[in-house]
């Protein structure tokens, strides 16, 4: 199978069909790759003819095979979407989906299938679905926790980390910065998370509470200037 797009043929229009369909077909067979094939079949008259095809090397025009209709039946007959293990000649395996498509008026009016070879050398399926290096995102900060505990371990570890290698924060305000930023996050809204913090701070909880209300403190003469201003 290859991801070559064929076009349906201008002098075989499928006027039941929404042109994004088409689309479909083809990002369907580009995102699983040059094993894969993607066909968008009419049920209109001609009834069971490919009106797309991405990969593959059958072309517009082409009857559904003898799998094909089988499973159409099937799927007319639940209204669902089939999701099958297939098996082409020399019996090879594929793992198949076959979806009815509707037009614009809600009328059943295709059937998209698609069609991936499993028989295809596993580097090669993996080679497929994998990004290239160059387009892979960087590890993402996002936090994934199971419970709030370790959301809460977590967001501290990444806060005392972030801070002490920041060369901006002298070394003798670097855990006083860590609790007023720990403080904006929101994490002492968390139970017992004074006592986590004062622990991985190596300083007293009271040191703590300190640093919490010299926040709010300021919080609170920031917020009564602003007013002032606003109000002269």
């Amino acid at each position: 199978m290859n991801t070559t797009v064929t076009n349906t043929p201008s002098t075989r229009p499928d006027q039941g069909l929404p042109a994004f369909y088409t689309q479909l077909a083809s990002g369907l067979a580009a995102l699983y790759g040059r094993h894969c094939e993607v066909v968008v079949y009419s049920l209109h008259q001609p009834e069971g003819v490919a009106v797309q095809v991405a990969g593959g090397n059958r072309q517009p025009g082409a009857p559904m095979t003898d799998t094909e209709q089988q499973l159409l039946a099937e799927l007319l007959s639940s209204g669902k979407e089939r999701l099958c293990l297939t098996y082409q000649h020399l019996s090879s395996p594929v793992r198949s989906l076959l979806q009815l498509l509707h037009d614009t008026a809600g009328d059943t009016a295709g059937v998209l299938c698609v069609h991936l070879d499993l028989s295809a050398p596993l580097h090669e399926l993996m080679a497929d679905l994998l990004p290239p290096e160059t387009e892979r995102p960087q590890a993402s900060a996002e936090n994934f926790s199971n419970n709030v505990e370790e959301l809460v371990t977590l967001t501290v570890e990444r806060t005392i980390e972030t801070i002490n290698a920041d060369p901006y924060v002298a070394n003798n305000a670097k855990n006083k910065q860590i609790v007023t930023t720990l403080f904006e996050k929101g994490i002492f809204d968390i139970k017992d998370a004074i006592a986590m913090v004062s622990e991985k701070l190596n300083i007293s909880k009271h040191t703590v509470y300190l640093y919490i209300r010299q926040k709010k403190r300021d919080d609170e003469e920031e917020v009564s200037s602003s007013n002032n201003q606003e109000n002269p």
